[in-house]
């Protein structure tokens, strides 16, 4: 089980393809990561993916998507 705790700012996220998703901002809360909003693939705004989207982390958090299936459900702040 992925634990908030272990996800930090400034963490590269990736999809299960291997491409960048974005970049967190911090945790909203134990349930959402927000990505930081001045990362390219961001559009200058704030995003929030759920942590039960995460499969896995490292020096990234890895998603249970691939990274277009995760950018066409995140929530835009």
């Amino acid at each position: 089980m992925v634990k908030a705790r272990e996800i930090h700012h400034e963490m590269e996220v990736v999809g299960t393809d291997g491409a960048h998703v974005g970049t967190v901002d911090h945790m909203e809360g134990a349930k959402w990561i927000k990505l930081t909003k001045n990362d390219p693939a961001a559009g200058g705004e704030h995003h929030l993916i759920p942590i039960k989207w995460v499969d896995h982390i490292d020096n990234q958090v890895h998603l249970n998507r691939a990274s277009a299936d995760a950018m066409n459900q995140w929530q835009t702040v």
